[in-house]
């Protein structure tokens, strides 16, 4: 395969990129960054498209989950959405997706050099979960603990937790219920790891919290990771 047909499915597909937390949502800003050596390489990129005007489409796909995923498209003049932010370089322009936004902070577009030519990189620290603000309601608080700090451990054993409602009864206080999957649906280690591991960071970290509870069907055990 050519140099360039490389390049044009590496632009067509997702490209790589790497998970963490660490920003807060913003509503008609972004602090992505392309840098100097991804911008060179895009620039040519383009150059060889014989369409004056193009530039890339940046968005996430299944934003705000484990699937997400970040992409990078052409985007002919015109395809821009009247919503989209404009990053202007030298040589072409950038459009982010309006509602990829907040899971794009912090982002970084590289490009290094290798010996088969070179890899555009893209690391999105929230492109799965962004950082919840200050006035986050408690479940978003939740879902924010669940998805960046907890389920990344649990996957380790294919396992994962998520938030079916919360309970708010008077003498009882707030009740997380929740729900395992994967790995940990039937686990005999389940309970342990509630108890000793997912409901101490929860209430840590979510002090209105008063008791955490596994609503799980764990007679099913085909997916266990220890039975």
């Amino acid at each position: 395969m050519s140099e360039q047909n490389q390049a044009d499915n590496q632009l067509d597909q997702s490209v790589d990129y790497e998970s963490a937390l660490d920003t807060e949502q913003t509503e008609a800003k972004s602090n992505i960054t392309i840098t100097e050596a991804a911008q060179g390489y895009l620039a040519d990129l383009l150059s060889k498209q014989d369409t004056d005007g193009i530039g890339v489409r940046i968005f996430v796909e299944h934003p705000g989950t484990p699937r997400a995923e970040c992409c990078m498209a052409y985007n002919q003049p015109g395809e821009e959405d009247s919503a989209d932010l404009k990053f202007s370089y030298d040589n072409f322009s950038a459009f982010i997706e309006a509602a990829s936004v907040p899971y794009l902070e912090d982002a970084v577009i590289d490009y290094n050099k290798d010996r088969f030519g070179g890899q555009l990189t893209f690391r999105a620290p929230n492109s799965k979960v962004p950082k919840v603000g200050a006035d986050a309601s408690v479940e978003e608080r939740i879902n924010y603990v669940l998805q960046s700090e907890i389920n990344p451990s649990l996957a380790a054993h294919g396992g994962d937790v998520q938030l079916l409602e919360l309970i708010d009864e008077e003498g009882i206080g707030l009740t997380a219920v929740l729900k395992f999957g994967g790995g940990c649906q039937g686990c005999s280690a389940v309970d342990m790891t509630l108890r000793q591991g997912v409901e101490v960071q929860l209430k840590q970290q979510i002090p209105e919290l008063t008791q955490v509870i596994d609503e799980t069907d764990h007679t099913r055990t085909e997916n266990a990771y220890y039975k």
